[in-house]
C-alpha cells in the first residue's frame, strides 16, 4: 500500500467518521457524566478507536486519536487543532457526540509512514 492507493481523507474520511461515530453512539448513548470516571472513560473510548481503525486497514499510518469528554451544561466549547504534516497522504476525521448529560469530540489524526 502506497501513499495514492489509500489515505485518511477524501471517500475514506468520511468512513473513518462513521467508525468514529458509531463506537461513541454505541459506548456513551446511556452514559452520565460522573467527572471520577471521565479519565478511563476517555482512555478507553481513545484505544478502541484506534484499534478499530487500525482493523480498517490503514496498517502504513500512525493513527493519533484525541477525545474530550466535558459536562454538558448548555455552555459553548471550541475545540482546535494544529499539525505538521503531508496534505497529500495525511488527514483527519471527527465526530461529536452529545447527549443530555455530557458531550464528547473526537478527532483522528492520521499520519502516513513513508
Amino acid at each position: 500500500m502506497g501513499p495514492g492507493t489509500r489515505t485518511a481523507c477524501g471517500p475514506a474520511s468520511s468512513a473513518v467518521k462513521e467508525c468514529i461515530h458509531a463506537i461513541l453512539k454505541e459506548k456513551l448513548a446511556n452514559v452520565q457524566y460522573v467527572p471520577e470516571e471521565m479519565p478511563q472513560l476517555t482512555k478507553s473510548l481513545s484505544e478502541t478507536i484506534k484499534n478499530r481503525l487500525k482493523e480498517e486497514g490503514f496498517d502504513r499510518y500512525k493513527m493519533v486519536v484525541q477525545v474530550v469528554i466535558g459536562e454538558q451544561r448548555g455552555e459553548g466549547v471550541n475545540m482546535a487543532a494544529r499539525c505538521f504534516w503531508d496534505a497529500d497522504t495525511d488527514s483527519y476525521a471527527h465526530d461529536v457526540f452529545m447527549n443530555d448529560s455530557l458531550f464528547c469530540v473526537v478527532a483522528a489524526f492520521g499520519c502516513f509512514y513513508y
